[in-house]
């Protein structure tokens, strides 16, 4: 959806701004649900090889809750998974003294995982949260006892703590409860943000003529590919639809939103451009 509205309004601001002061480009990659490794980062790479800088991003990603334009996102919390294997020892459910069992061992610390406090968020990023996405163990025999329990875990984490603060408390309450594990983490995606700048400002001002409301800004929410532009000076601010059907069966967005959309892009850029 937002790319059809950027597309669009691109059209409408080229027709009347052909020789507008400044450079529009258009990235759509394929991967930003998944590693993330040859979008986005390798484009921003590229054009800091060649010294070609990024003054201002708009994302598309659908920010909205009830209405378009309620919400903008002018950051995002960081984002890090692990995935964690206890080891234990298989053996028969009706001999446990021969085993070692991982489930059992595992479930206090991931309580208290659970109900840990890593930070207490600022005014820009909620607090940090941890979740638990993935638990699996066990042969499928409802007679034996598993060798060993795997779980994948996610830290969505504000400024107020560090990646390598989150891991390290992580293991140490691991290590307190005399689990025997392994840790992997995935490539972590960073915290970042937008407090102010012409950008934010154009954009609130853009929202607010096409809906008669202003903007609420946020942090919330996953994560996008605005955090490998970020890092290369770039003011960054996503804008786009009502997210309320996202990644559910029909997933839809109203078209009458898309023409408003489009219009809310356009003023961007001549508000940026069209001088």
């Amino acid at each position: 959806g937002s790319v059809a509205a950027m597309v669009t309004a691109m059209e409408r601001f080229l027709a009347v701004h052909p020789d507008h002061g400044g450079t529009l480009a258009l990235l759509l990659t394929s991967d930003e649900e998944g590693r993330a490794v040859n979008g986005t980062r390798k484009v921003v790479e590229y054009l800091m090889e060649n010294g070609i800088r990024i003054k201002w991003c708009v994302v598309g990603e659908p920010t909205s809750a009830g209405r378009l334009g309620d919400i903008i996102k002018n950051g995002r919390r960081g984002s890090l998974t692990g995935r964690l294997t206890v080891h234990g020892v298989q053996g028969h459910v009706a001999y446990p003294d021969q085993a070692d069992i991982p489930v059992h061992k595992a479930l206090p610390a991931l309580t208290e995982l659970c109900a840990a406090v890593w930070d207490r968020g600022n005014e820009h990023y909620p607090p940090t949260s941890f979740q638990i996405s993935n638990i699996h163990a066990g042969t499928g025999a409802d007679n034996v006892i598993p060798g060993t329990m795997e779980v994948i875990l996610n830290f969505r984490y504000s400024t107020d703590v560090t990646e390598e603060e989150l891991i390290g408390r992580l293991r140490g309450i691991l290590d307190s409860h005399g689990l025997r594990y392994d840790l992997d983490w995935l490539p972590s995606s960073k915290p970042f943000l937008t407090p102010s700048g012409e950008l934010l400002g154009n954009v609130r001002a853009a929202v607010t003529a096409a809906t008669g409301a202003e903007p609420q800004l946020s942090t919330a929410g996953g994560t996008s590919d605005g955090r490998f532009v970020a890092p290369a000076g770039a003011e960054v601010v996503e804008v786009g639809p009502v997210n309320s059907t996202a990644h559910k069966v029909n997933e839809c967005v109203q078209v009458a939103e898309l023409e408003t959309l489009s219009a809310i892009y356009e003023d961007i850029m001549v508000r940026l451009l069209g001088g």
